[in-house]
């Protein structure tokens, strides 16, 4: 069966005006083409919707029970249509982000505010996460757009690079440590050091750094986020390493941050997107925002 929805509204005139003049006008279709409309439309549902005589215009039982039902499939028509053009004009719409806590912490609230400000009816998810499950959630398509460190492997990704981050000593503030101006990787390594759970890049990264310079840690404790980290020694319990993105929540907590001496960690951050998948409104819109913005 193929009836079209100008089809449709052809039937809903009619029954509404009763006459196939007050409802072509009402269409602005002439009256042939609102005859040929209802015409073919009866022989697509295999029977009469309207008895007609030379006089009089009615619908048929059949008609009159099918009233109602095209009623609510046109305005679900002209609903989903409305509701397309919101989203392409960015008047509503859903967007999830995935970002790595450091930044979803200390950068990305000013971005969303502008954002929203902007856009007031789009609603926004965000999953704040380690750099691995970031990457996990765009490739699997649970966020459109995830922001991160760059990788070493991101295969069925694109990477848009923002800035380039590099990593701090945090050190807590009653320590002697936090009178130097730098502090270096030795220095780290005499005092008890906390650091990211095994699995993650940074946890790799730097245990390749303390090996390169065969460094042991008097010893080592570990957590999954930043944040337990710098509560953890802003408490006087070690010293770790940070991003310099969080050098602003660190102090905030009473950790004190010095930069890195000898082999510096540094890396690209930026936003990763799939391939051959085009963004949403909205996901392009905050896309084009993030790139301003770091220009």
């Amino acid at each position: 069966m193929n009836v079209s929805i100008k089809q449709l509204r052809a039937f809903l005139a009619l029954a509404e005006y009763g006459s196939f003049a007050e409802a072509s006008e009402s269409l602005h279709l002439s009256q042939p083409a609102l005859s040929a409309a209802i015409r073919n439309m009866e022989q697509a549902v295999g029977g009469k919707l309207f008895n007609r005589t030379t006089r009089h215009l009615a619908l048929t039982p059949e008609g009159r029970q099918f009233l109602p039902v095209a009623r609510q499939l046109q305005a679900e028509w002209d609903r989903a249509f409305d509701d397309l053009s919101r989203r392409f004009a960015l008047l509503q719409g859903h967007l999830r982000l995935a970002a790595m806590p450091s930044f979803a912490i200390n950068c990305l609230p000013p971005l969303l505010q502008r954002f929203r400000q902007q856009y007031p009816g789009i609603n926004l998810v965000i999953d704040d996460i380690v750099m691995e499950l970031v990457l996990d959630a765009v490739r699997d398509g649970r966020a459109e757009l995830g922001v991160t460190f760059e990788p070493e492997q991101y295969d069925g990704l694109h990477f848009t690079p923002l800035f380039e981050d590099r990593f701090i000593a945090i050190v807590p503030a009653g320590s002697p440590l936090a009178s130097c101006q730098r502090i270096h990787w030795q220095q780290l390594a005499e005092q008890p050091f906390i650091t990211m759970n095994r699995g993650s890049w940074m946890r790799a990264t730097t245990d390749r750094v303390m090996a390169a310079l065969a460094l042991h840690p008097a010893s080592l404790a570990e957590a999954s986020q930043l944040a337990t980290i710098g509560r953890m020694v802003a408490s006087g319990l070690g010293v770790s390493i940070a991003p310099a993105l969080c050098q602003t929540s660190m102090q905030l907590q009473g950790v004190q941050c010095r930069p890195l001496e000898g082999p510096v960690i540094q890396r690209q951050v930026g936003v990763f997107t799939r391939k051959r998948h085009p963004l949403s409104g909205p996901a392009e819109a905050l896309h084009q925002l993030l790139c301003r913005h770091y220009g």
